[in-house]
């Protein structure tokens, strides 16, 4: 049976004693290498049609759909809270959607009214537009599709025209999250041929086919009706090196920002991002991790604020410069005192 550890043994290791600084809370904070602050998240809301309307998600408990004039007093709020930008991400009405995406560049589209009310009302915070065709297709696909073929490029073509329907609207950052090949470049292009030189593209470059997403599909109204899947233009969740080249080619089109998403199970693709790339890297914190932390908190095996505060510095730990939440506003009021 060894003898327990003496003085003389520590001297041996040089004094060396890790837990000193974590003995008290003032000094755990002192050396503290991850700050997260209100300025780190961004917001997603759901948007519906209607007055004063709001409904509740059934797998996201918490997360509800607004209509315009409650996303206007949410990003009120947000604003208050410190949060710098939403992102919004439309219902549209099942009579409005069709195999040709059309919806998706009307400038009275349900995205464009929310934009511009939003913007209008509240200039100060960033607003991010989502850019794919699930939120109006007929067969929940990003992209078009013809006899089961996933089109590219007549893709691409539509995703321009629902970009600039989106700036003309009020949208800050346009966020390409389809994952078809070449469109940061034609976005890019096209909103500098008409005057919006200045309008931020935050590419989703590294978008996983993932079964995190979930609830985000019944939250915009897509689960039910997508045919088939998404593996053919979104990554396979078993490829890393893919996603750097995913990345380095956004970088090259002209992408502002970079986004990998889902967040939490794909760490290592924001770290490898963040030692490969100086640009600035946001991690999506997906509706199925959401949901995760909330059915685990309900259900008494998991401390939910705990939970929800420990998942955001590991994004920042691992190099995002930012996170998408739900959690976003809770937590900026939270930091915030």
């Amino acid at each position: 049976m060894s003898e327990p550890w003496t003085k003389h043994d520590m001297d041996f290791l040089g004094g060396r004693r890790l837990r000193r600084t974590r003995r008290a809370g003032w000094s755990r904070a002192m050396v503290r290498e991850t700050v997260l602050t209100p300025a780190d998240l961004i917001w997603p809301l759901f948007v519906i049609e209607g007055h004063n309307e709001k409904t509740q998600i059934r797998t996201m408990p918490g997360v509800e759909r607004l209509s315009i004039d409650l996303c206007v007093e949410a990003a009120r709020a947000a604003r208050d809270a410190g949060i710098p930008a939403l992102a919004l991400f439309p219902n549209t009405p099942d009579h409005l959607r069709s195999e040709n995406g059309a919806e998706a560049y009307n400038p009275d589209n349900l995205m464009c009214r929310a934009l511009s009310a939003i913007k209008s009302a509240v200039p100060e915070i960033g607003l991010i537009a989502d850019v794919a065709l699930d939120e109006y297709s007929s067969d929940g696909q990003d992209g078009l599709v013809r006899d089961g073929e996933i089109l590219n490029d007549e893709t691409v073509e539509v995703m321009i025209k629902s970009a600039l329907a989106q700036s003309r609207a009020g949208a800050d950052i346009i966020a390409p999250s389809d994952m078809m090949d070449g469109r940061v470049a034609a976005i890019r292009t096209a909103l500098d041929d008409t005057g919006f030189e200045q309008t931020q593209i935050m590419a989703y470059a590294a978008k996983y086919a993932s079964f995190y997403y979930g609830p985000f599909r019944e939250a915009v109204g897509t689960g039910s009706r997508l045919k088939g899947d998404k593996r053919t233009y979104q990554m396979d969740y078993a490829n890393s090196d893919e996603a750097l080249r995913e990345i380095e080619q956004d970088i090259a089109e002209g992408a502002d920002s970079i986004m990998v998403k889902p967040g939490m199970p794909y760490l290592d693709i924001v770290r490898r991002a963040k030692d490969n790339f100086n640009i600035p890297i946001y991690a999506y914190q997906v509706s199925g991790e959401y949901a995760m932390i909330e059915f685990a908190a309900a259900a008494g095996a998991i401390n939910r604020q705990g939970a929800i505060l420990e998942s955001l510095y590991a994004f920042k730990r691992a190099g995002a410069n930012g996170v998408l939440t739900y959690f976003a506003l809770e937590v900026a009021r939270e930091l915030g005192r």
